[in-house]
């Protein structure tokens, strides 16, 4: 099976065979190149997906990834991190083994198919030639013929007219005898001529015209096993990096696999415990039975038992503090602490007093205890601290005990770790001392001993922070309560409370305005204080509207529990002028303060006006 003897007439066609067959090839090599660029751009967005859900630093995710499930996401995202390798060493592996190779070998391809053709047609082109020479020939050795028998048929006519002279005659038959020479060497010319070309033609059809198809045939099967080999490596590729992307899925099963939701309940267990007992039994008070109290100015129990009597027909309440919101706007439950200003036209009216506020004695229950309980300044910003949710104070007092001890032994751990760091250095430097004083030539002992008394101070400073954080922490440790059969009542808290306000004044005030409690208090004392005054300060019912009111003047309301105001804006009205010179509205059922009576022109419902 041999192109040359089986296609020796098909030159044109198979030049355009072979042409087809590069073009194939280049077809070939643009599909690895796209397929190249689509496992890049695949690595690339499965990197960038890794990254994008990755836990960024000092951030709310990093503290998650203590849970197994986060980890188990992290162990995914780190896996498919991987896998976007493996992608990318598919597309190296094409791009060098298939793409660059096939580009370098059809580059060869064409200069070897090009040489080939040219051979061919030059073979094509002497061929022709012969056949032009053998032509030439032919027809000069016929037209000599020609010639010769008309020379020949002159002189016989010559010859046989009588009129002729005989040297008529004799010319006549030289020059047929000049054309009939002539006809024999066109004769022998055109036998050797078509001898030579005979012998051309089949030289050029059994032996350059094979040779030369041959070696086109064998360029076409070396292409055709290229493309076969190229397509093996094709798979061959992706067959590598089987058992990596094998051991990536493997890691995310694994990950999956280790996913213990005990773990995390137990983590969620000791990140949010408080430490905090629950709330007993709520005894039942018998007020069918006269009963005689002593009521105490600074008695925050009395005050509240009364409150409550008055507001709410006895009941009270047994949520303590780590069921208690902290973040309501506590300035909106008790007017201002001081007289409103004067319209901005006239004198004061008589409605507004000229003196300090007085207390409000016919106000709500809670807003008079707030206002009986707020007295001392250490007290108001505690609470100011909060409502605006700011930093806590150094030794984390703002905390819940459980959630304290936690923060100040990480603290504790932490100054640990510097001074292991700093106490490193001065080993160091101790060594290096030692160095230069055993040779001199090195540096000056001296130079040593400034970096060394100030690594010393370091030192001490942060085992004083430490000290100081080891107390606090003992102090929370013995503060924990110890779980009994018996609960402690709420009706127990309640009989502590009245030395809770009376060592308020004793109350310290952390730097950033925070509340912190003095070391020597009973934490008894502090806990039933803390919940039963925010116990009652987030169970405060929503106010309904009692009217309406329309502002006469505008109204700045820069000062904590006012509210700002337009001249001409209507607001709803849920509490009257108390004496005070206040008037307690709302707008938009959020947003809620007090305004000057003087300001604003009332208009109370008929239903609300007789009760």
């Amino acid at each position: 099976m041999s192109w040359g003897k089986e296609l020796w007439d098909q030159f044109d066609n198979l030049e355009k065979h072979t042409q087809w067959g590069i073009e194939f090839v280049e077809r070939y090599n643009k599909f690895v190149k796209d397929r190249t660029e689509i496992e890049i751009s695949y690595a690339k967005q499965l990197r960038n997906l890794s990254k994008k859900y990755q836990p960024k630093k000092n951030s709310r995710e990093e503290e998650e990834q203590r849970y197994t499930s986060c980890q188990a996401f992290l162990a995914i995202l780190n896996e498919m991190n991987d896998y976007a390798g493996q992608h990318e060493v598919i597309a190296e592996n094409m791009s060098g083994l298939i793409f660059a190779e096939l580009s370098r070998y059809i580059q060869e391809l064409k200069q070897e198919r090009k040489s080939h053709f040219q051979e061919g047609r030059r073979a094509q082109q002497h061929i022709e030639s012969c056949w032009k020479q053998l032509e030439n020939s032919k027809r000069r050795f016929e037209r000599d013929c020609k010639e010769a028998e008309r020379a020949q048929q002159h002189f016989e006519k010559m010859d046989n007219d009588l009129n002729v002279t005989k040297a008529d005659v004799e010319k006549a038959r030289q020059q047929a005898h000049t054309r009939h020479q002539m006809a024999s060497d066109s004769k022998n010319e055109y036998s050797s001529v078509l001898q030579n070309f005979n012998k051309e033609q089949h030289e050029h059809y059994f032996t350059n015209i094979p040779n030369i198809f041959q070696k086109i045939q064998d360029l076409d099967e070396r292409r055709i096993v290229k493309i076969g080999e190229s397509m093996k490596t094709f798979s061959e590729v992706d067959r590598q990096v089987i058992p990596i992307i094998g051991k990536c899925l493997d890691g995310i099963t694994k990950a999956a696999e280790s996913i213990d939701e005990k773990h995390d309940t137990q983590l969620v267990i000791e990140a949010f415990k408080s430490g905090f007992e629950q709330p007993g039994d709520v005894e039942f008070e018998d007020f069918s039975q006269p009963m005689k109290r002593t009521v105490s100015e600074s008695s925050l129990s009395n005050s509240r038992s009364d409150g409550k009597q008055e507001s709410k027909g006895g009941k009270s309440k047994g949520k303590l503090w780590p069921f208690i919101k902290k973040n309501k706007l506590m300035s909106l439950l008790t007017s201002p602490h001081q007289p409103p200003p004067p319209p901005p036209s006239c004198s004061s009216p008589s409605a507004v007093p000229n003196g300090p506020q007085s207390p409000k004695q016919q106000k709500e229950p809670l807003s008079h205890r707030l206002n009986e309980f707020m007295t001392s300044k250490p007290k108001i910003h505690c609470f100011r601290s909060l409502k605006r949710g700011g930093s806590g104070p150094e030794d984390f007092s703002n905390l819940p005990p459980e959630q304290r001890r936690k923060k100040l032994q990480q603290k504790i751990d932490e100054i640990n770790k510097e001074i292991q760091k700093e106490s490193d250095q001065k080993d160091g430097l101790i060594k290096m001392k030692d160095v230069y004083i055993k040779n001199p030539q090195l540096g000056r002992p001296e130079t040593v001993d400034p970096r060394l008394a100030e690594i010393e101070q370091t030192i001490e400073k942060l085992r004083q922070e430490s000290q100081k954080f080891e107390a606090w922490l003992a102090e929370v440790e013995g503060r924990l309560p110890v779980r009994t059969d018996q609960p402690k009542r709420s009706s127990e808290m309640h009989e502590l409370q009245s030395t809770t306000v009376n060592n308020c004044a004793q109350d310290r005030e952390s730097p950033d305005g925070s509340y912190t409690e003095e070391q020597n208090q009973d934490p008894e004392l502090k806990v039933a204080a803390q919940c039963e005054f925010d116990d009652e300060f987030d169970d405060e019912e929503i106010l309904a509207a009692i009217g309406t009111c329309k502002a006469m003047y505008p109204f700045e309301g820069q000062n904590e529990g006012t509210i700002a105001m337009a001249e001409g804006e209507t607001l709803s009205v849920i509490e009257e002028d108390k004496g005070d010179g206040w008037t307690r509205v709302r707008r938009n059922e959020d947003e809620e303060g007090y305004v000057p009576t003087s300001y604003v022109e009332v208009y109370l419902d008929r239903n609300t006006k007789g009760t």
